[in-house]
């Protein structure tokens, strides 16, 4: 079973990005189960979301506290929350920033990729809501979920302009976590 937790502030998408990733991997014929983590319930307080994917029945119904990946939508978080905590030494952690990896200095063994999703959000969406970017770029890079099970999922959720944009937005960051690659 692979274990997701989504850190971000309330009025980022956390709970859409977890329930689109749920959405594509049963588009893509796994099982899912995503929800939500709570505090105070307010634009901008933290907010965590967890995601499990499998090959068979989901039983667990607990949080997610030794997640094998982390999608973290807002870098300040990692200054006040311990948003590194339980994280696999092996997994991976993307986090929604333009610092190179270098200044992050994060104190883990597990992979840290980046890519600017508020800066993307901006300029196609028109609103700071990075989730369909940070989703975009975590398909690319980890391939747990296709991208076009995530397309759907979104124009399912979100039909017409508000779709599009989003697919729009995820595309983008499916094309530079792409280009890395190449050059990597």
């Amino acid at each position: 079973m692979i274990e997701i937790r989504i850190h971000g502030r309330g009025g980022q998408g956390n709970v859409a990005a977890a329930e689109l990733l749920a959405v594509a991997a049963f588009i893509d014929g796994k099982f899912a189960q995503a929800f939500p983590s709570f505090g105070a319930e307010r634009v901008g307080a933290p907010v965590q979301a967890f995601v499990r994917i499998d090959d068979k029945k989901i039983r667990l119904r607990e949080e997610v506290r030794n997640p094998d990946y982390l999608i973290v939508q807002d870098y300040f978080l990692i200054e006040t929350v311990p948003v590194l905590e339980g994280l696999k030494p092996n997994g991976l952690v993307l986090i929604n920033t333009d610092k190179p990896l270098n200044e992050l200095k994060l104190n883990t063994t597990a992979r840290v990729e980046t890519i600017p999703a508020t800066e993307i959000a901006l300029e196609i969406i028109g609103r700071p809501i990075p989730n369909a970017i940070m989703i975009g770029a975590f398909c690319s890079i980890t391939g747990l979920v296709s991208l076009e099970a995530v397309q759907q999922a979104i124009m399912q959720k979100f039909p017409g302009n508000v779709g599009s944009n989003n697919v729009a937005a995820l595309e983008r960051a499916h094309e530079i976590i792409q280009k890395r690659k190449l050059y990597a």
